[in-house]
């Protein structure tokens, strides 16, 4: 799980520098990669949510 939170973490990282580079800067082509990272971070919640609940369960 800490893995998970990691990646989650890293992602939301990268995210939040190419949003930067894209508002304050200009730079166009960080747009994409931002929205990239967007659809990652989905994916890992996702299956955070679904890691969390099965070791609730436990």
């Amino acid at each position: 799980m800490k893995d998970l939170i990691q990646k989650i973490n890293a992602e939301y990282a990268t995210f939040k520098t190419e949003t930067e580079s894209l508002v304050e800067r200009g730079v166009k082509a960080a747009g994409p990669r931002a929205r990239k990272a967007t659809l990652e971070i989905e994916r890992l919640l996702k299956e955070f949510r679904k890691v969390s609940v099965e070791n609730q369960k436990k």
